[in-house]
């Protein structure tokens, strides 16, 4: 039977070598294929005792073909190739990668650049800087395979985790062992423990048959025991155990001492424990009794080790001194690193083995008791145990029996076999650097007798036998040993003080790691082994006893080790001493968060430390004390009860040897236990000379009273189960032998019979070989589950990975995207600052000017009357009126004559002719976009869309731009690049928007920016501009060359600014972060953004300008601006320039008659179309239209161009410097510069090429007709000089020209037919069929969606298409697409009040009432606020005595024919008394008491009213203030203060919608402040808080005396004012003095002073003396009164002035040339003030009587429609 096992176990090897030599080539199939595992199980299986390898093979083979196997042969294979690739030389980095990645390499078959790779992953590249090839392997994630772990394999980080928490479990049990008075057990069993116990328990259940696996399984090793013990070789066994080994991953070595640290930790826990483990049995799914189970399996695998280790100290007496003599050390070596022997693999450094001779030792003995004996009240638990350890011991004993009585075999055949099983440090081979110690167990003296001859060869071979220490002879440590014994390789060890002093100076985390690995054995071996110390004779002597006590049994297992226990634990060593060099490399890296904080320092030993004992010739040595890191191993020398006292001499006091004084327990130490004597060892001469019968007795001696008690303990159980093979009861004869004798040989005689084998086998073998499979079963199904929670961490790592590698990516691009939105912000910041700084040098600039204007000017103060510049220059100013009429001068510091500058010849326009056919024919190619009258809708959407969406839904929908945007987190709110839009440039730069600024910053390194000039520069506001959100106005959406792109907003200071953008989107967002303006608050619209974004003909549609001027509520001028305003017409692109039309045909009549109907233009058809024969050749060209490529028209150039625009404007500033910039700084041919009003009118006729409309120009601004800065035009070619504009003959100056045309612009005929023009321009003849049909078809560029820039991708076409869009002009967008409503007819609305040309017959009479207040004191100021939407319309007077009157207005006139009209509200008086005043009950509430300074004259220029009738502001006081009072209470609210001297008048501007307006006052220090009044909070400055210190807006100087008079517009930003002598000035409302009104001598003492928003300026001299000037200074007309005036007033259309005086009579002029248009009837006193209502139909004096008269006044009587038609 054991030779069948041999042979097939010999088959297995050579399978097992053929597979390791092909296992990189042949990985799939030894992995895929279970047989090779079957066989080796069953060859395994088979090696079991003489009689019981039958059933042992088969239920082995059973099991491990039901894959509970692994594949092992494979792992041998791969283990063998590693280490032999190892040793070749790679390096370090290498050697790392195949300690931790073996089993990669095996099941995955990678390379080792990938294992270096996938460690460096595992190692999460701590401590190596990642390659640029490992950052991008890395960078987008594991690229690992998920699932590593295809098997479980104890890693080296697997076995150091289980290192460290069996240290600290074992540190707790050293607490409790080191307690004074409670014992261990007390501790195991107490209440408040028992939570660690059962989960010590459970941790060691999971790890026992694992570990069990690891060392090699109990089968192979019972095999491997009980084999005969020379004649099979040694390395057979080893072979299968090397296969187990490369399956668990974990060395033999490392296995053995976690085995044995595990049983110690069973020997505390369980076995003295009265836990009841059911519980944990339930939560691990074991069955009833499976930990008893595990702690069978347990005690069984060390007592077969042990075994083993006797017969290999057996072997090793026979064969040492010949290999000696045979084979040389290195030799030796190098077949102990080929094949390492199943027995070296043993932990030869136990200590449990007193006595080599016996079969198994006490403590093993007492262990098999203890499990059959703890649970005896669980019959058929312990009688299934007692049956397995039946099995058990009867195979070895047989076995024994079988050993002692085979004779020895030759020496040299011994010798051979054991070559290669001789016990060698595993390190020894292959780690002679860094040798490992084994330290020594624990203070226990080696009972076997050691030969002197033995100690020469012990200093040479690598030996490592714990109990002896021949090695320390010449050098001992006391404490852990760091290089010392064994010495291997001859190595001569280290002193020990230099090691002592060594291990008490380390203090880096990093050398204590090291200092571990050098200082403790790979294997640990001496660590936990409760037996070492335990009392040889203690069990059996309680044995043998009938009544058994367990109790005592356990307490002796657990308390007798602590006889001189330690201080304290010592930390323990790396576990596997295979991969120990490995370690070292990779300690620092991987490890150095383990925390190895438990050093115990060691003390040199006493002089007398060792304890020798010496037998025969034998020589015993003790062992250093404190050698053995483990807490359970003693410190101290062996107590005298295990010393074997037969030797003459006795061991030293243990009490001397130890490092602590700490070696009792609970009061007792192990002299207190029951002794018995042991037998002592016999020296080796004499063993061998002992008989069987001796040597049976000797070696079964302990064993056998274990098998007795057990067969009478269970004598019922046994006897039903071991049957003879007949049935009979074989215990019932057995138990009589058992009883009567003692006798070792009859109980192994009894067990060697057939009956008894064929019993055991077939019974009680079944029993151990389940007892097996289930170890094996548990040991699987933990890998199992290990590698399940494995491959579950692993999957959650690798995603953690891939996590932490997207956050480490998104944390990545985050750095990189704030570091580039910080540079961003640094680049705006600096943007910012850059752009603040050029904003302050502009802002300097203005200043510095504006100073040395006021200071230099011949009414400053530095100037003198004399001195006057040569020449002064002027620019139009960018101001705009209501109307958005552009008509104030200011003085311009770049203005030049130009004298250099010289006109073209005709040979440069066929140049540029030629270019242009050029550059049509370049386009030719290009595709046409077709056009379509929908295009805009199609883009816009639905007309309605945004009107009918809520603001939120546009605000949610301008959330989905994301325009090219920079988002700051700072203050500004949105920054995006932008176009300033000016009039002859387009400069790139920024935006930028905080809160509550807008700031544009131009890039001036851009190279487009730097072509253009200077000079233009110079003139282009905004380049470096800022804008607070509080001073806009309005915002419109607008074009810029055809592509919805632009924006441009209107601010409170008149002008606008207009920016282009990147895309829309941008406009919108651009829109949604300024304020809710809308489009301002003229047209009726309400102001919100949607109304911004709306596209023109959803302007039209929504807004109510067509309604009012159907009803003739604004005039045609306004109605064309305002057509032209949201079509997109602007000032601020010369290309989109407003479009006005001809309406006169009459140009060379001495006298002009605007009834007569040929004098106008037909306004029904296009300028080309007029003249018949020009109509006719436009039809034509139309009709044969021969180019494919491009649409047909009627026209290559357009009606509204920049040429066009500069050609009408070329003599004013800053126009000049733009017609010279495009024109190659060169004026124009003198033949075809704008010379003669009469000749372009013939061009629009005659030239083909020239259709322009006019512009607005034409209707409001005379100076653009005068060459007032003298350039030099040239000369025609019939002599005349080009300067002035040639006016028609019934103009003789351009002053009368704008009025005639304006007058012929308003004029009925053009009332009539201006819808049609606007069909032609704005309308739906603008595009399509009716464009077609009416001769309006332009050139294709020029219409809105014909041309898509942005899908131009070549930058050159792109620029060329841009070029041409700006030379062929741009039409209007299309507002509507139906026919334009007419206007009615001035019939139609001759009953409607407040329309301006109401033709009514004369009904009333000229004075309506009069009103007399009960004071006599003159009235000297009436304000008529008369607006019916007032809460008090009244007109409001003050008497001389300072006593007013709020008079309450009924809207009573021109009622008649109106809605609601009766008789008897004719009846009603316009103007009712002060109720206050009439019934003279609350005059002091219309009393203003203040005094007033003695010198002032009261007159109306010491009084204003406020638009809403509630406050009166009233100067003249001596404080030098002037003050407010409420109209209601009479009281004092306001005083303000700024004047250093008296103030001598007040005057009010225009109010608008909130009551805000401008007050202007005058003092006697010859200046005037500007205030600003709050309508909403009814003071003086804008700060309610700082009511008592308001500042004034601006300060206005130039005057040498007291200011009399003064007026202020705010329409046109002017202050015109008066001192007692000297001129008139006018200033800016922001300080500036523009001018002084010089007339005649005469005009040097102004008194009145009265402007019209139409721009004319009365003022009226001392001594009747009157004078029209123009807003720009030129004095228009002049006349003399005899009367002395006191008060004069213009019409609102500034057409008509009227006047009144001391002579009490009221006079109409007209305001142009003064002619005069009525008188009305005399009053008896003198009328000191006078206003108009509203409705500008009564005026309203005050007289010097103290009463007031109103008069009707029709000023439309005197117009010349009314005077010719009626």
């Amino acid at each position: 039977m054991t030779g069948g096992g041999g042979a097939e176990l010999g088959t297995a090897r050579c399978a097992l070598e053929d597979e390791a030599e092909e296992a990189e080539f042949k990985l799939a199939s030894s992995l895929t294929d279970p047989s090779p595992t079957v066989d080796r199980e069953a060859s395994i299986a088979g090696r079991g005792a003489p009689g019981f390898g039958e059933v042992a093979t088969e239920t082995e083979g059973d099991m491990a073909a039901k894959g509970a196997g692994s594949s092992a042969a494979a792992d041998a294979g791969s283990t063998a190739s590693d280490t032999e690739r190892s040793d070749d030389g790679k390096d370090k980095e290498a050697k790392k990668i195949q300690t931790t990645t073996t089993t990669q390499a095996l099941h995955g078959g990678r390379s080792v650049v990938q294992l270096e790779r996938d460690l460096r992953v595992d190692l999460g590249f701590r401590g190596m800087p990642m390659t640029e090839e490992q950052r991008r392997q890395f960078s987008p994630g594991p690229r690992t395979t998920m699932f590593r772990i295809p098997e479980f394999k104890w890693s080296p980080m697997h076995q150091r985790l289980l290192t460290d928490l069996l240290f600290a479990l074992e540190t707790d049990v050293h607490v409790w062992r080191s307690h004074s008075t409670k014992s261990v057990m007390d501790f195991v069993n107490s209440n408040e423990n028992i939570i660690f116990v059962h989960n010590t328990i459970h941790l060691i259940s999971q790890m026992v048959d694992n570990i069990i696996i690891a060392c090699g399984g109990i089968l192979p090793l019972l095999s491997a025991a009980t084999s005969p013990s020379s004649t099979k070789s040694p390395t057979v066994p080893q072979t299968e155990l090397e296969s187990v080994e490369a399956t668990q991953g974990m060395s033999a070595e490392t296995a053995n001492t976690f085995l044995s640290r595990l049983m110690a930790m069973v020997d505390v826990l369980v076995f003295a424990s009265s836990l009841n483990f059911s519980e944990i049995e339930a939560e691990k799914n074991m069955s009833s009794g499976g930990l008893m189970r595990q702690c069978l399996r347990l005690v069984c695998c060390v007592a077969v080790r042990n075994c083993l280790e006797c017969r290999q100290r057996q072997r090793d007496r026979g064969c040492k001194a010949s290999i000696l003599n045979s084979k040389s050390q290195d030799s030796l070596q190098n077949i102990a690193s080929a094949s390492k022997t199943a027995i070296e693999n043993l932990p030869s450094n136990l200590s449990p083995i007193k006595d080599p001779d016996r079969l198994l030792q006490d403590v093993d003995i007492n262990r098999l008791r203890a499990v059959v004996f703890r649970d005896v009240d669980d019959s058929k638990q312990a009688q299934f145990l007692a049956l397995a350890v039946v099995y058990f011991i009867s195979v070895l004993m047989v076995s024994k029996y079988r050993d002692i009585l085979e004779p020895q075999r030759e020496t040299a055949r011994a010798m051979s076999q054991s070559g290669r099983s001789i016990r060698q440090e595993i390190n020894s081979p292959t780690s002679t650097d860094n040798p490992v110690a084994f330290p020594d167990s624990g203070g226990m003296l080696k009972e076997i007798p050691t030969p002197v001859e033995e100690l020469h060869l012990e200093a040479s071979l690598p030996h490592t036998d714990s109990g002896i220490g021949e090695e320390q002879v010449s050098g001992v440590l006391n404490g852990a040993e760091l290089e010392g014994p064994p010495s291997s390789m001859g190595r001569i060890p280290t002193p020990p003080g230099a090691m002592s002093e060594l291990l008490c100076t380390l203090s880096s985390e990093v050398k204590r790691s090291q200092e571990s690995l050098l200082s403790e054995p790979a294997s640990s071996s001496g660590i936990s082994r409760v037996e070492v110390l335990k009392p040889a004779s203690s069990i059996s002597s309680i044995s043998q006893s009938k009544g058994i006590n367990v109790k005592e049994i356990l307490k002796s297992l657990v308390a007798a080790p602590m006889e001189g226990a330690e201080a304290g634990p010592e930390p323990l060593p790396y576990p596997d001493p295979a991969i120990k060099r490995e370690a070292h490399a990779m300690l620092p890296m991987q490890f150095h968060s383990f925390d190895r904080s438990v050093v115990v320092p060691v003390k040199k030993p006493p002089p007398g430390s060792l304890a020798v004992n010496t037998v025969g010739s034998g020589s015993r040595e003790g062992l250093a004390a404190g050698s053995t890191p483990n807490i359970f191993a003693a410190a101290s020398a062996t107590p005298k009860s295990m010393i074997n006292t037969t030797g003459p001499t006795e061991a030293a006091s243990s009490s001397t040897n130890s490092s602590t004084s700490s070696s009792f327990v609970n009061g007792a130490t192990s002299k207190n236990l029951p002794a018995v004597q042991t037998v002592a060892p016999m020296p080796e001469d004499t063993m061998e000379n002992m008989s069987i019968t001796t040597k049976l007795e000797r070696a079964l001696e302990k064993v056998a009273p274990l098998l007795r008690e057990i067969f009478v303990d269970f004598a019922p159980f046994l006897s039903r189960t071991l049957l003879g093979s007949h049935g009979q009861e074989l215990l019932i004869e057995g138990l009589v032998c058992m009883k009567s004798s003692t006798s070792v040989v009859e109980l192994v005689m009894l067990l060697c019979s057939q009956e008894w084998q064929n019993s055991i086998q077939k019974n009680a073998g079944l029993a151990f070989i389940e007892l097996i499979n289930e170890g094996r079963l548990l040991c699987h199904a933990m890998k199992d589950h290990i590698v399940r929670v494995a491959n579950e961490a692993e999957f959650i790592l690798n995603r953690q990975r891939a996590e932490d590698v997207h956050k480490h990516a998104e944390f990545e691009s985050n750095c990189a995207q704030y570091a580039a939105d910080r540079k961003d912000e640094e680049k705006m910041c600096d943007h910012l600052i850059g752009a603040a700084k050029h904003r302050d040098h502009v802002t300097a600039n203005q200043l510095k000017q504006k100073i040395l204007n006021i200071l230099t000017n011949k009414h400053g103060a530095w100037g003198a009357l004399a001195q006057s510049q040569l020449h002064d220059f002027w620019r139009l100013d960018y101001w705009e009126d209501d109307l958005r009429r552009r008509r104030r001068f200011v003085r311009n510091a770049f203005g030049s004559t130009h004298l250099d500058i010289t006109c073209k010849s005709l040979e440069d326009y066929g140049s540029e002719e030629d270019e242009g056919v050029k550059a049509k024919k370049g386009f030719r190619s290009q595709a046409v976009v077709s056009q379509n009258q929908e295009t805009e809708l199609m883009l816009e959407g639905d007309d309605d869309a945004v009107s009918l969406l809520q603001e939120k839904e546009i605000d949610n929908l301008a959330a989905h731009f994301r325009p090219r945007v920079i988002i700051s987190r700072g203050p500004v709110v949105l920054s995006t690049p932008a176009q300033l839009v000016a009039p002859v440039i387009v400069a790139r730069g920024t935006l930028s928007i905080t809160t509550t600024e807008i700031y544009f910053e131009v890039d001036e390194d851009d190279t487009a920016f730097k072509r253009i000039d200077s000079k233009v520069l110079a003139y282009s506001e905004g380049l470096h501009g800022k804008w607070m959100f509080s001073e806009i106005r309005a915002v419109f959406s607008r074009r810029y060359l055809l592509q919805n792109t632009a924006m441009e907003v209107f601010m409170a200071n008149r002008t606008s600014v207009m920016f282009n953008f990147p895309d829309q989107a941008t406009v919108k967002k651009v829109v949604y972060s300024l304020p809710r303006v809308g489009v301002g608050t003229s047209y009726g619209l309400p102001q919100a953004r949607r109304i911004s974004l709306a596209t023109p003909r959803q302007l039209f549609k929504s807004s109510n300008m067509t309604q009012r001027w159907q009803r003739r509520e604004i005039s045609n001028f306004e109605y064309l601006m305002f057509l032209n305003t949201i079509a997109g017409r602007t000032y601020n692109d010369l290309n989109q320039y407003p479009v006005f039309p001809w309406v006169l045909t009459n140009y060379e009549s001495e006298e002009l008659d605007l009834t007569l109907p040929g004098n106008f233009r037909d306004l029904s058809k296009p300028i080309g179309a007029l003249n018949p024969k020009r109509a006719v050749f436009y039809a034509d060209r139309y009709e044969t239209w021969e180019e494919e490529q491009m649409p047909p028209c009627h026209y290559n150039s357009h009606y509204s161009t920049s040429t066009s625009t500069l050609y009408w404007l070329v003599r004013i500033e800053p126009f000049t410097t733009f017609f010279l910039n495009a024109n190659g700084n060169k004026f124009d041919h003198p033949d075809r510069t704008f010379s003669s009003i009469a000749r372009s009118w013939r061009n629009c006729q005659r030239d083909t090429s020239d259709v322009k409309e006019l512009i607005p120009e034409f209707y409001y601004l005379p100076e653009m007709f005068v060459n007032s800065n003298g350039y030099h035009l040239g000369e025609r070619q019939d002599g005349t000089a080009v300067c002035d504009v040639e006016l028609p003959p019934w103009a003789k100056k351009p002053e009368d020209f704008v009025r005639i045309s304006r007058m012929a612009l308003e004029s009925e005929f053009v009332s009539c037919q201006l819808h049609q023009w606007i069909d032609l321009i704005f309308g739906y003849k603008q595009r399509g069929p009716e464009a077609v049909r009416a001769l309006n078809v332009f050139h294709y560029v020029t219409y809105e969606g014909s041309v898509n820039l942005d899908s131009i991708a070549d930058p050159l076409l792109r620029e060329a298409m841009e070029a041409q869009i700006q030379g062929f002009g741009q039409t209007p967008s299309q507002l509507l697409i139906e026919p334009h409503p007419p206007r009615s007819s001035a019939m139609h609305l001759c009953f409607l009040p407040q329309s301006p040309l109401m033709f009514k017959d004369q009904m009333q009479q000229d004075v309506i009432m009069v009103l007399k207040f009960p004071s006599n004191s003159p009235v000297t100021h009436v304000a008529a606020n008369t607006l019916p939407h007032l809460a008090i319309p009244a007109a409001v007077t003050v008497t001389c005595s300072r006593l007013f009157a709020v008079n309450r207005w009924h809207n009573t006139v021109g009622l008649r024919g109106a809605p609601g009209y009766s008789l008897e509200q004719a009846h009603h008086l316009p103007i009712e008394m002060d109720s206050l005043i009439a019934n003279n009950s609350g005059v002091n509430k219309r009393q203003i008491t203040d005094l007033v300074d003695q010198s002032i004259q009261i007159n109306s220029h010491c009084f204003v009213v406020t638009a809403d009738n509630r406050y009166i502001l009233v100067c003249g006081f001596w404080d030098k203030s002037f003050r407010v009072y409420s109209s209601e209470t009479g009281k004092l609210t306001q005083i303000v203060f700024g004047h250093w001297d008296v103030v001598t008048c007040l005057a009010r501007s225009e109010s608008y919608i909130g009551g805000d307006c401008y007050i202007v006052s005058g003092s006697r220090d010859a200046t005037l402040l500007l205030w600003y009044w709050s309508g909403r909070h009814h003071i003086i400055g804008d700060n309610p808080n700082n009511s008592d210190y308001p500042a004034p807006r601006a300060v206005l100087t130039g005057h040498d005396h007291e200011v009399v008079c003064v007026s202020v517009c705010a329409e046109l930003g002017l202050v015109i004012s008066g001192a007692r002598e000297g001129p008139c000035l006018v200033h800016t409302i922001t300080g500036d003095l523009l001018r002084a009104l010089e007339g005649t001598e005469l005009c040097a003492l102004p008194r009145l002073i009265s402007v019209s928003s139409e721009g004319h300026c009365i003022i009226y001299y001392e001594r009747g003396h009157f004078c029209n000037f123009s807003i720009n200074g030129k004095l228009l007309a002049q006349m003399d009164l005899n009367d002395s005036t006191r008060a004069i007033l213009l019409s609102s259309d500034g057409q008509n002035l009227v006047t009144g005086g001391d002579n009490g009579v009221v006079e109409v002029w007209q305001a142009c040339d003064f002619k005069q248009l009525y008188i009305y009837p005399g009053c008896d006193a003198g009328i000191r003030a006078m206003d108009l209502s509203h409705d500008q139909r009564t005026l309203i004096t005050g007289m010097a009587s103290g009463s007031i008269v109103a008069f009707n006044i029709d000023f439309n009587r005197w117009h010349y429609e009314h005077q010719n038609r009626y």
